[in-house]
């Protein structure tokens, strides 16, 4: 078992800025790749960004230049930098790892 939680969601103005965190505990040898996921209202959740234990990232084309995933193994926690946040990004943001999920932290960005 692992257990996810998010913090640092929040209401922010377009072109703000928000940092996600999310803490690993539990079975966390198998947090070899830590992952974001978001889900808009009414839309299906999707693919934000990953980070692999040795540092190696990936990003969906919509956040890429704006989003940075980094992560820190000694805490187990990875982040979730947001850089000028538009009113598209609004979602819940989930932390996933293998087929565990977070509860997710609501990102709400205002035009």
């Amino acid at each position: 078992q692992v257990q996810l939680v998010e913090s640092g969601g929040g209401l922010v103005q377009a072109g703000g800025s928000l940092r996600l965190s999310c803490v690993a505990s539990g079975r966390t040898f198998s947090t070899v790749i830590m992952s974001w996921f978001r889900q808009a209202p009414g839309k299906e959740r999707e693919f934000v960004a990953s980070c692999s234990r040795s540092g190696s990232t990936y990003y969906a084309d919509s956040v890429k230049g704006r989003f940075t995933i980094s992560r820190d193994n000694a805490k187990n926690t990875v982040y979730l930098q947001m850089n000028n946040l538009k009113p598209e990004d609004t979602a819940v943001y989930y932390c996933n790892v293998v087929n565990f999920w977070g509860q997710g932290t609501q990102v709400t960005v205002s035009s």
